[in-house]
């Protein structure tokens, strides 16, 4: 398992592994931008895409894991956990958050496996299905 930065080449297999990216046109563009913007991470398992991250900094002025997808075949197999853990070492010393939705129960588990902590709710951003924030403490640098 390697994580790297994903480069334009990367667009095609990042989307191919993005559940959301099939249905839903605009999704193929937030990949190009965050791929572009260098806030785009991704993982490799025998030289394929397993997985991808995004680590943003406009979080109230905090980073923000933004989006963490794993491809189907990979699941449950430590690529999400290697990312978050990553992002984790990359902001080393400040501030890190996240969120997903009350109805994403591995993503929960994930993060609180991570060491991070439920710090909130955000109603009505998807219909009958609240945002729940997670934090995670400053880690040592």
């Amino acid at each position: 398992m390697r994580i790297r930065p994903a480069v334009k080449n990367d667009h095609a297999a990042l989307c191919a592994i993005d559940t959301v990216a099939a249905t839903e046109p605009t999704r193929s563009a937030d990949i190009a931008g965050w791929v572009e913007a260098g806030c785009c991470h991704l993982v490799e398992v025998d030289g394929a895409v397993a997985a991808y991250g995004v680590l943003t900094r406009h979080f109230f002025g905090n980073a923000f894991i933004e989006m963490v997808m794993v491809g189907n075949s990979y699941r449950r197999q430590g690529a999400g956990a290697a990312l978050v853990q990553y992002f984790q070492a990359m902001c080393a010393g400040s501030k890190l958050f996240s969120s997903t939705n009350m109805s994403n129960r591995p993503m929960q588990d994930l993060l609180v496996k991570a060491g991070f902590r439920p710090s909130g709710t955000i109603e009505n951003l998807d219909e009958n299905d609240p945002e729940i924030v997670f934090y995670s403490q400053p880690l040592d640098g």
